[in-house]
């Protein structure tokens, strides 16, 4: 499967550019700092996928970081175009505040708005252990969102408004899809054979897991699919320095689609910042993906600038 190409087709509106303090606008260079979040939108082949399953909508946010840096506003803005796309599922990746806990249960409560119709499954990133792994953790369980922890639960069927009859009886593999998550690797608590314990090896299998760099383990365990995110795409892009952020694994695990062996994985750009308050020429993202069983039209990705 050749990796998608993401070219921009922005909606019409003027790029709104902010410093991440708030500031007000300059004139720099469009499409410089961080705006309104691109929504990536994605299909990905999965050959194991189960018949009933094809066509399943996973809107996959990740490193919100709520600080100084990100007012709650914005989380609630992009909770808000997460809705929209009207998914069947949400899965988020880590780093939800950056290092204080005071922003521990003002993100858990944005967040707890995310709709979808198997719910909302989340992993803890490095700056979630830094603030407090259990107090994040109990305050987005207190929101409704499924925690996995070294751990995994199967998926049921989504009931889709528009799904025909004839999808809902057709014959299936007789598998179940599998969602897993693993805490960080940075913070040495991440334990994948405890969270695919028990898993039927055959059954197809989604990992949610913060830092990229456990692609390698992920293959090896014959995960199909792994969200993760972490490097931010790199939030800072120039010409020479490239990016803040090197991956161990390789520069094509720091954004977007890509494939080790079986698995693939799909690294987004994430929503907040660290480091610097701004992202440059790395606009933040959500992304939509669409599990298919056949590749007919596939690898091509789509990124748009809402608009509400």
């Amino acid at each position: 499967m050749a990796r998608p190409s993401v070219a921009p087709s922005f909606w019409k509106r003027k790029p709104l550019i902010q410093l991440a303090l708030n500031a007000p606008e300059a004139d720099y260079p469009p499409g410089s700092f961080s705006a309104d979040p691109e929504i990536t939108e994605t299909q990905v082949f999965l050959p194991r996928l189960p018949a009933e399953h094809d066509g399943l909508k996973i809107v996959h946010l990740t490193d919100i970081h709520l600080s100084i840096f990100s007012s709650v506003e914005e989380v609630r803005r992009v909770v808000d175009l997460a809705n929209l796309l009207d998914p069947d599922l949400v899965a988020l990746t880590g780093d939800y505040v950056t290092y204080s806990p005071t922003y521990i249960w003002p993100v858990a409560q944005a967040l707890g708005r995310l709709r979808s119709r198997l719910g909302v499954f989340a992993v803890l990133g490095n700056h979630d252990f830094r603030a407090g792994a259990d107090d994040v953790a109990r305050a987005l369980r207190d929101h409704h969102i499924v925690v996995l922890r070294n751990a995994h639960c199967p998926l049921p069927l989504a009931e889709r408004p528009a799904r025909k009859q004839k999808d809902r009886s057709s014959a299936g593999s007789g598998a179940t899809l599998w969602i897993a998550g693993v805490d960080d690797p940075w913070v040495a608590q991440a334990d994948l054979g405890k969270a695919l314990k028990s898993i039927p090896r055959r059954d197809p299998k989604i990992l949610l897991c913060h830092n990229p760099e456990a692609i390698g383990e992920a293959a090896q365990h014959g995960i199909d699919l792994m969200l993760s995110g972490h490097t931010h795409g790199g939030q800072v892009r120039l010409p020479l320095l490239r990016s803040l952020y090197r991956s161990i694994p390789g520069e094509r695990f720091v954004d977007g689609w890509n494939q080790l062996g079986g698995t693939q994985i799909y690294v987004s750009r994430g929503i907040g910042k660290v480091v610097v308050p701004v992202r440059v020429a790395c606009p933040p993202e959500i992304t939509c993906l669409c599990l298919r069983r056949e590749a007919v039209g596939l690898n091509s990705a789509r990124a748009s600038r809402p608009v509400m």
